[in-house]
């Protein structure tokens, strides 16, 4: 543990020294934002600025798979999704390629991969649409 030098003689010049009196004034005269603005505005700002994202069995499966995905075979499987979302589907298979994707369509999120090639009986259950890319 530190000792304090000795160059303070009382503690209220410890207390002006090391606290900042004046940004407890700032922050009272700040607008409040309720957390449920807050909590909308990052939402909205998630949704805008991160693409499909892929779930850790996803890229697990991607990895072990060796399924590396082009960006021309990203856009079109974000553009899946954004089809199946119009269409109200909740859990959708997009195709691409030779590739499947189950994707939570709500979450935007890939939760698992596999290439056709591997999948002998080509079933899938748990979903509510097709989407072929």
């Amino acid at each position: 543990m530190n000792k304090i030098s000795n160059q303070f003689s009382s503690i209220e010049q410890i207390t002006d020294q090391y606290l900042k009196h004046g940004s407890i004034d700032s922050a009272a005269a700040a607008p409040e934002v309720s957390f449920q603005e807050i909590l909308r505005r990052r939402q909205s700002a998630s949704e805008e600025n991160y693409p499909l994202k892929f779930s850790k069995h996803a890229s697990m499966r991607l990895q072990s798979r060796n399924i590396e995905l082009s960006n021309e075979q990203k856009e079109r499987l974000e553009t899946g999704a954004e089809k199946a979302e119009a269409k109200g589907m909740k859990e959708s298979l997009v195709i691409v390629d030779t590739y499947s994707f189950i994707v939570n369509v709500p979450n935007k999120t890939v939760v698992t991969a596999m290439d056709q090639k591997e999948s002998e009986e080509n079933v899938y259950t748990n979903i509510d649409g097709a989407v072929i890319m």
